[in-house]
């Protein structure tokens, strides 16, 4: 039975309301947790930033502008990538994917509101981020209205890449390790924390491939100014990723055909 049979004569629950069951699922099964989420999720994109950017101040403003943005795109990384990776890790080794392949519910949603749930758990690094980068390395802070829908268009291919590794690992320990090293991967790949008039040219080509490398764009454009064209080529970039991302877990998902 596919999931938008009818269950008992009685009409099978619309998209919408399936997405946001879902949401509140995912999000009431971090009420005990998200306090320590947040916290943990905080520490690494402060001590980057701090570590960056209280050194690198003779280099001027650009850097650190982009140590601040890149240090936004690690709050992202930490508390999107590694988390949604960790969960969907953990769903499919007690079998609750399983349960949910039970219900009317299409995959794809799953996911998607995974990925929602664990932005909304983001959102208090993202600003103690933004505002302890402004304090304290005096950056100003330019929030363009455009920021309400970029940034979590920038979350949402990091959240996807840790759904595919999720459902992929054969266990929760080894979707830990592989989004680990991803996540250092993608902030090593391009100028995602440092201007790329400090990297080699390689490492700047070869972070046309990263999201990470859109997602920082997108972040000092709107957060920082000013914002330019290479915002549509980065919501473009980001927005296609998402689609990529997204789509590959949820084939990867195991999902019965009833």
């Amino acid at each position: 039975m596919s999931p938008d049979a009818p269950i008992a004569g009685r009409r099978p629950p619309t998209r919408r309301a399936q997405f946001v069951d879902l949401l509140l699922i995912q999000l009431s099964n971090h009420r005990w947790s998200w306090r320590g989420m947040i916290v943990t999720g905080m520490a690494v994109p402060l001590v980057n930033m701090l570590a960056l950017g209280l050194v690198g101040r003779p280099y001027g403003q650009e850097y650190l502008v982009h140590v601040l943005a890149g240090s936004i795109v690690v709050a992202l990384l930490f508390q999107n990538q590694n988390n949604v990776a960790a969960n969907f890790a953990y769903m499919r080794a007690m079998g609750t994917l399983d349960f949910f392949a039970t219900l009317p519910v299409h995959r794809y949603l799953l996911v998607l509101a995974t990925v929602i749930a664990f932005f909304l758990l983001s959102v208090p690094s993202i600003v103690v981020t933004l505002l302890a980068g402004a304090l304290v390395l005096g950056v100003p802070v330019q929030v363009h209205p455009l920021a309400l829908p970029v940034l979590p268009l920038c979350a949402v291919p990091l959240a996807g890449i840790g759904a595919f590794v999720g459902v992929s690992a054969r266990t929760p320990e080894m979707a830990g390790s592989v989004t680990l090293l991803i996540t250092i991967a993608l902030l090593l790949i391009g100028p995602v924390v440092v201007p790329p008039a400090l990297l080699p040219d390689w490492v700047v080509h070869t972070g046309y491939a990263s999201p990470a490398t859109y997602a920082s764009s997108a972040v000092r454009q709107v957060l920082f100014g000013p914002v330019t064209g290479r915002l549509w080529l980065d919501v473009g970039a980001l927005a296609a990723l998402s689609c990529l991302t997204l789509w590959f877990a949820g084939r990867r998902v195991q999902w019965r055909e009833r």
